[in-house]
């Protein structure tokens, strides 16, 4: 399976995936990665990987949909059969959503459907949470929604600030998200109504 990770800045899960590409299990294939950031250093990761890049920046489009237009040329152009969000820091407009519908991935830094949105990990302090997590979803046109296809949990620890909670959090993400990827290109993860299931069974019901 072809595989476009989409990044705006660091690119440490596009590193994650990178990394597990050298698995000999490892099937997909990173064949694009494309940041609205001219400067992001997630490219300079690509870059060193030998993965194609492509830069396109928001600012020279007139609307969130031409915009997410060129996305797609760029994307189909590659042959990529899977998008993956890697800190990509721009909202979706529902054409581009829809037409990558079950193709279009994310990995969000809580266990949705709790903690939706920004600032997460502080919310998650304030609210005297004793487990957050992570999870890797499909993407819908409503914000951190969707079928969820695998979520990892993290303890909150006394002491804990918003950067430490974030430190551990992203550990598990490095870790699901290829694995998530990887159940994708095995075929092992189909959508039913707006479930995910994997080997034909739902894990996470969407709550």
């Amino acid at each position: 399976m072809k595989v476009a990770v989409l990044i705006s800045g660091r690119g440490s899960n596009l590193q994650a995936l990178i990394d597990a590409a050298e698995a000999p299990y490892w099937t997909p294939e990173i064949v694009l990665v494309l940041s609205n950031v001219a400067d992001a250093q997630g490219l300079e990761r690509a870059e060193k990987a030998g993965i194609p890049t492509a830069v396109i920046n928001h600012k020279d489009f007139q609307d969130r949909e031409t915009f997410d237009a060129a996305m797609t040329d760029a994307i189909e152009a590659s042959g990529a059969e899977l998008v993956c969000l890697a800190g990509f820091m721009r909202l979706l407009s529902t054409p581009f959503i829809k037409h990558w519908k079950n193709r279009l991935i994310n990995i969000h830094p809580s266990r949705l459907p709790a903690f939706k949105g920004l600032d997460v990990h502080q919310r998650v302090l304030d609210a005297g949470e004793k487990i957050t997590g992570c999870t890797v979803h499909f993407v819908r046109p409503e914000m951190d929604t969707g079928p969820i296809i695998i979520q990892a949990s993290v303890p909150v620890h006394d002491g804990d600030d918003a950067d430490t909670l974030a430190a551990r959090v992203l550990e598990q993400e490095h870790r699901i998200y290829p694995q998530a990827v990887r159940m994708i290109a095995e075929g092992r993860v189909t959508v039913g109504g707006d479930q995910a299931l994997i080997d034909g069974k739902i894990l996470y019901p969407n709550e």
